[in-house]
């Protein structure tokens, strides 16, 4: 990293640290522009006090990404998986019944649906919630009071109220294994965990501890704790799609979503370069 950016005047990243072990020896670098929303591979305190100016993208995949927690919950509460395979598995075809319902399944309508994170994502999966009929709780990690027409709850009243609980923070210390082995603890067993937000945010291990004793009735991730998936991760161990459904880190990644993100990241970029403020975060 460093020897890339050596000569550079302004920088494009997005996993890739900037930090002064990257920068130090870039005396040139005065913008940074995150191909993110968010910005937890920057040292923002390094950053400050070089003047460099850091600006990432913001709400680009907000449609993408609430639309997805909802794939994920959907596929796992109606148990799509598990009914799409008996019919492509030619056991449809041999029975005489018209329908097939062996694993039961719910209806959205009436349940509670808890946000943790009440950014831009979360604001658009509580309207969303609330169109299929549920009841919206909301939960502010870093206990900002938000104007809100839904109810604001504890972290205990989100854990046990909550029929489908999805996750949409930044990672921070405050949310680094938001969810553990005790928030499991607290949890209903018909519950269902979406997890769209940062690996991190979920204890690994603790969730393959409560998928596997039935704490919990399933997850649905698009992040994970090391990415790629490591090879010893346990919760590879788990192939019931009725349980467990995994996506590869793609609920940002929409035709739409990535052709948002690299407009946004050049208007971002024009503006410094005009000597104007465009999405600062330092």
């Amino acid at each position: 990293m460093a020897e890339r950016v050596k000569d550079a005047d302004a920088v494009i990243a997005n996993k890739a640290p900037m930090n002064e072990l990257s920068l130090k020896d870039a005396p040139k670098v005065g913008f940074i522009g995150e191909l993110a929303t968010g910005y937890d591979n920057v040292d923002i305190e390094y950053c400050r006090k070089r003047g460099i100016r850091v600006a990432n993208v913001r709400n680009y995949s907000t449609a993408m990404v609430a639309q997805h927690t909802f794939a994920l919950a959907l596929s796992l509460s109606q148990k799509i998986v598990h009914y799409d395979n008996y019919v492509k598995s030619g056991q449809y075809a041999s029975q005489k019944r018209f329908s097939n319902f062996d694993i039961s399944f719910n209806e959205l309508d009436k349940k509670t649906w808890g946000i943790a994170g009440y950014g831009n994502i979360g604001k658009r999966v509580a309207g969303i919630a609330e169109a299929f009929g549920c009841r919206v709780i909301i939960h502010s990690i870093t206990g900002k009071k938000h104007d809100s027409q839904y109810e604001q709850v504890d972290k205990e009243t989100l854990l046990r109220e909550s029929d489908f609980l999805s996750l949409h923070c930044p990672l921070s210390d405050l949310s680094r294994h938001f969810i553990d082995k005790e928030a499991f603890s607290m949890m209903k067993p018909k519950a269902y965990l979406i997890n769209v937000a940062r690996g991190p945010v979920v204890d690994t291990v603790a969730l393959y501890e409560a998928l596997e004793n039935g704490v919990i009735a399933g997850a649905g991730l698009d992040v994970l704790e090391k990415e790629p998936i490591s090879k010893d991760d346990p919760l590879g161990k788990i192939k019931d799609s009725s349980k467990l459904i995994i996506t590869p880190h793609l609920a940002w990644a929409s035709e739409e979503a990535r052709q948002r993100c690299v407009d946004e990241v050049f208007l971002n970029l024009k503006a410094y370069i005009e000597g104007e403020e465009r999405n600062a975060v330092c």
